[in-house]
Order: structure tokens, then sequence, then C-alpha cells
């Protein structure tokens, strides 16, 4: 288990260090989008390739940043669902729909990406507007983003496991701050589990 924990660990460093880069890539996008706005305004010009770069960035935020997304547990949850339920029925959920789910998709749509990658790359494919990009490196953030995605799955099915036989004392290795929705629904959960009649907290904010 403890093999498997380090690999983990592992897995986790990498999104974590893609996450940040990812950082990068948003601040790029905006300045090339402020830059682009203000040169068509002020002179007149444009180029599609400053308008691809910038789909291109946007994609590369959106595919690479599904394994941090899930490293940092802040994808959706039915938050009213999930926290009525204990830490161990989480897990045990959680692991069926990675197994059954999430792995299997990501591991789809790496087989059906990848070719794309490879004709893209081969025939040197590039945009058909004019001054558009080449096309193979958007094409490539499609398996890329889908293996970090399933590598983040694998790294969390073992701490799953690992929480469930006792090895870690939670189900998460980093969490995120809480959001609106999952305070709103612990605090309908609270009011529906309060017995009749009880004084109702106020909710702040």
């Amino acid at each position: 288990m403890q093999a498997l924990l380090h690999l983990s660990r592992l897995i986790d460093a990498l999104n974590e260090r893609v996450g940040k880069l990812i950082l990068w890539l948003v601040l790029a996008a905006v300045l090339i989008s402020a830059g682009n706005a203000v040169i068509r305004k002020a002179f007149n010009i444009s180029s599609n390739a400053f308008l691809e770069i910038q789909w291109y960035l946007f994609a590369g935020v959106f595919m690479l940043g599904a394994g941090y997304t899930l490293l940092r547990n802040a994808h959706v949850r039915i938050d009213f669902v999930s926290s009525r339920l204990s830490a161990r029925s989480n897990a045990v959920i959680d692991s069926l729909g990675l197994v059954l789910v999430l792995m299997p998709l990501a591991v789809l749509m790496i087989d059906l990406s990848w070719p794309l990658f490879m004709r893209a790359w081969v025939s040197g494919e590039v945009s058909g507007n004019a001054g558009g990009l080449i096309r193979w490196p958007v094409l490539l953030l499609i398996p890329a983003g889908f293996a970090l995605l399933l590598l983040q799955a694998v790294s969390e099915l073992i701490k799953r496991i690992a929480f469930l036989r006792g090895a870690l004392p939670e189900p998460f290795s980093t969490e995120s701050e809480k959001s609106d929705a999952q305070r709103l629904a612990e605090e309908l959960a609270a009011v529906a589990e309060a017995p009749v009649g009880s004084p109702r907290r106020e909710r702040k904010g």
C-alpha cells in the first residue's frame, strides 16, 4: 500500500505543477486578447493567428486542468446528497465512479484522439483560416489532457482505497475551500435534521 501511496503522491505532484503552469496560460490568453483588441480598434489590424492562439490557450487551460481539478476535489458534486453521507460512503461511491465511468472514458478518449493528432502531425495540417496556425498542438492537448486526468483518477482511487483500509485519515489529499453551494447544502441538511421547533441559525452573508 505504501508503494501505491508513493505513486499517488508523484501523480499529485505532476498535476500540481501542471495546475501552476495553467495560471500562466490564463495570463497569456488575457494579454493576447487585450492586445489584439487594442490593435484592432486603434489601427484596424487583426490576425486570425491571434484569435486562434487564444482558442489554443483556452483549450490548454480546459484540457490540461481536468486532472488538477480532480486533485483539488473541485469537480461538480451533488452537494446536498454527498454532504449527508459519511466519508466512507462517499469514498465507496467515488471509487465506483472512478473505475466504472471516469477511467474507461479517459482511456476511450485517448484512443480516439491520438489518431487525430498523428494525422495532423504527419500531414502538417494548418487551419483553414487565412493566416491560421498549425493544428497538431491543439489536437495533442486532447490525449494529453485525458492522460493527466486518467493518472489523477488512478491517484484518487489509491487514496480512497487507502482510506477505506485505514491507511489514510482522509480520502482526499487536497480539498478545495467550500463553495457557497456546498455551504448552503450543509445548512439545508442541518435544518432538515434539526428537531421540529428548534431555533434555526441565520445564514451568514
